[in-house]
């Protein structure tokens, strides 16, 4: 499978919910990093873990709407909701040997524009 096929098979496999599943689609000394929080996760037991311990008002849902693909490196922009939490996930994954090897994820907070830039810029809907 290419480095493409195997992100969108993950993603696939996340909206099952089954987050054991997932770890399929990864290494076994995978490691996923936070920037925002310092927080490395390592290996597939620590992602299925942390995953399906995350407090959900419902199934959670992952909506692909970009996905960029260079050698074994695929970025994508990810909308994630329970039906009550909506978030972003931008994720920068590598992929080796069929399997991602290492993502680093950024889930930025939305926040409403500042009105000294008004001027230069159209207000659209806020979202995640």
């Amino acid at each position: 499978m290419t480095p493409r096929a195997v992100v969108e098979a993950f993603y696939a496999t996340m909206n099952s919910n089954d987050f054991t599943a997932a770890t399929r689609w990864l290494a076994e000394d995978f490691e996923c990093f936070w920037p925002q929080s310092a927080e490395l996760i390592c290996g597939r037991s620590n992602f299925a873990a942390i995953n399906s311990a995350y407090p959900a008002n419902g199934r959670w849902v992952f909506e692909t709407d970009s996905l960029v693909a260079d050698g074994n490196q695929v970025v994508t922009s990810v909308r994630v909701t329970d039906g009550i939490v909506k978030a972003r996930a931008i994720t920068f994954h590598t992929v080796e040997n069929g399997l991602i090897s290492r993502q680093t994820e950024y889930w930025p907070d939305p926040f409403e524009a500042p009105a000294w830039r008004r001027q230069w810029v159209k207000l659209t809907a806020l979202e995640p």
